[in-house]
């Protein structure tokens, strides 16, 4: 039944990601304002299917320690697609950065683009640095908030993460609060594996470290922050 259910999921996934990839290409063209909308259909529509076809669920813990104006940055732990995908029903008016393969993808990439992400060509040492500190000052200066994923890719439930310090160059040079976020999507949606058991997916919001501090203290208690709570709900499910 697990198979069975895991299978049926996500081919309605894959069927329902290009109808509303084609819906929001399309509203970027004739009514780019209601870009925003579609992608939040999208998310909360895919949830909701989740939850009926694999019986899993999620819950936000600490919403309010995202600001309620201005940009900030997320940095959200990263254990499988569920952390991008779902994001737009939890956030308002997110925008990613992401690794720029992404926006190869017929017409997804160019909702993805269409919707402010922040694309960065790995393997380019400070260029992709600098390419996106200035993609994340346009969106900052929109009042965005700017989701990165500090390791850079999926890691596994309970491995070390390993993260990177593009996020720690961001904070310095946008002068915004850092909001560090955990999960344990990887426990329900695991990496490289077609199977979705069912459960409750928990996305921890962390008290924001405040602008203005030193880029290795701000490091540190971000990765300190995110791992002592990824391991809490690693235990706890």
């Amino acid at each position: 039944m697990l198979f069975l259910r895991s299978v049926a999921f996500n081919l309605f996934l894959y069927a329902f990601t290009a109808l509303f990839t084609i819906l929001a290409v399309s509203a970027a063209l004739v009514w780019p304002s209601r870009l925003w909308t579609v992608a939040r259909v999208w998310s909360r529509g895919w949830l909701r299917a989740y939850r009926w076809i694999c019986g899993v669920s999620y819950r936000v813990n600490g919403a309010e320690n995202v600001p309620r104006t201005g940009a900030c940055i997320i940095a959200m732990k990263h254990q499988s697609t569920w952390d991008t995908f779902a994001l737009y029903a939890i956030f308002d008016h997110p925008v990613f950065v992401l690794k720029s393969e992404l926006l190869w993808i017929p017409l997804f990439g160019v909702a993805l683009k269409r919707l402010g992400c922040i694309a960065v060509k790995r393997g380019t040492g400070k260029a992709a640095l600098q390419s996106m500190i200035e993609g994340a000052r346009t969106a900052s200066s929109l009042g965005r908030q700017i989701v990165i994923f500090p390791e850079g890719t999926r890691s596994r439930v309970g491995a070390p993460g390993d993260y990177k310090s593009g996020v720690s160059h961001l904070y310095v040079h946008l002068g915004l609060p850092c909001v560090p976020a955990a999960l344990n999507s990887g426990s329900f949606w695991p990496r490289h594996s077609l199977l979705r058991p069912a459960g409750v997916i928990t996305v921890d919001i962390l008290p924001a470290i405040p602008a203005g501090l030193p880029r290795r203290q701000m490091f540190e208690r971000m990765t300190q922050a995110i791992e002592t709570s990824s391991r809490a709900l690693a235990a706890a499910k």
